[in-house]
């Protein structure tokens, strides 16, 4: 399933490619459109997603461009590179979050994301 996090405030915007046979994506799925603010921790854009889901697929360290989804927080998590608690040659969550996807295309496009940008998720 193809989702489109558009960034109205940057005007940008980038695909994602989530796995449709985990639940949190099913979840997220019958939730959409979402709209939120995020927050940027070093290289990791995150914002507020209404979604309750289970551990399932979850981890800590991250590949570039992976998309996450953190229980505790209940926000969907975007990581572009290292975040403050990474160790060189690595992305490290701050705590487990369920890996749902994959952005698409130029991650560099998210560089510019600052705290407060307002995000908005739909069906691509």
């Amino acid at each position: 399933m193809k989702v489109k996090f558009i960034f109205p405030d940057r005007d940008i915007s980038i695909i994602g490619d989530l796995n449709e046979k985990l639940a949190t994506v099913q979840r997220l799925k019958e939730s959409l459109p979402v709209q939120s603010r995020g927050n940027r921790w070093g290289k990791e854009f995150y914002f507020s997603c209404p979604l309750e889901a289970e551990e399932e697929n979850s981890r800590q360290i991250l590949q570039l461009g992976e998309i996450g989804f953190w229980i505790p927080g209940k926000a969907l998590c975007l990581f572009f590179g290292p975040t403050p608690i990474s160790q060189e040659g690595e992305i490290r969550a701050a705590s487990q979050v369920n890996v749902i996807g994959k952005l698409e295309g130029d991650l560099s496009v998210l560089e510019s994301l600052e705290d407060g940008d307002r995000v908005v998720v739909e069906e691509a």
